[in-house]
């Protein structure tokens, strides 16, 4: 399983991988937005969470598409499916990997995008642990949609159409968490939210897409 992890992030990380695209994308979404809506602070501060966090989202959708086709392609996926390693684990390491060079960089770099977007001062912290908390929601509902449109020509539309409304949740929850920060509320209820539909997702989609793969691998 370590090797599995270890050769999925050297793949995201060579030219073309992955790793970059979600964070260009998200610096992007930082910058325009402002130019868009203007210079007043007050209206950016308050359309800053929701913002900040649907940037992370479409982010994390970007190189979902490539989390099984790859492997389909080469004929990688099939021997894995026949490894003694379950197909579950293998789901919840690709997963993993997906959130190591999507969903972490993206946490980790959602602060200094909160200045661009006037984000309140005592909103950083909660801005943080809720994308901590919920991005790797992010991934495994992705590793979940890309294994049902596994082998699918252009199937890129259609797993977005598929993992978008379960992004929702997390998405309104997770900006709670900073929105509620932000006017200085306690936040604690929607953070706590965040980490169960993350929790709980964890417990049962990497289930749910082996099933995906092996139907779709007959």
């Amino acid at each position: 399983m370590i090797a599995l992890l270890v050769r999925d992030l050297r793949l995201a990380f060579r030219a073309g991988g992955g790793f970059g695209l979600g964070l260009a994308f998200f610096l992007m979404v930082a910058v325009l937005v402002p130019l868009g809506v203007g210079p007043d602070g007050a209206t950016l501060a308050r359309i800053a969470p929701g913002i900040l966090w649907v940037g992370a989202l479409l982010s994390c959708l970007l190189s979902l598409d490539r989390m099984f086709a790859l492997d389909y392609e080469d004929g990688s996926l099939d021997l894995l499916a026949t490894a003694p390693i379950p197909l579950e684990a293998v789901v919840a390491v690709k997963a993993l990997a997906h959130w190591l060079v999507t969903g972490l960089p993206l946490t980790l770099i959602a602060p200094v995008l909160g200045v661009l977007m006037n984000l309140a001062p005592q909103a950083y912290g909660a801005l943080v642990l809720s994308l901590l908390l919920g991005t790797p929601a992010l991934s495994i509902i992705g590793a979940f949609g890309a294994a049902l449109v596994v082998g699918v020509k252009r199937g890129g539309l259609l797993l977005s159409l598929l993992v978008l409304p379960m992004y929702v949740p997390t998405l309104i929850f997770g900006a709670e968490v900073v929105r509620r920060a932000g006017l200085g509320m306690d936040s604690a209820t929607p953070l706590a939210l965040t980490a169960a539909i993350t929790a709980g997702v964890w417990a049962i989609l990497p289930f749910a897409a082996a099933a995906g793969l092996r139907a779709n691998l007959r």
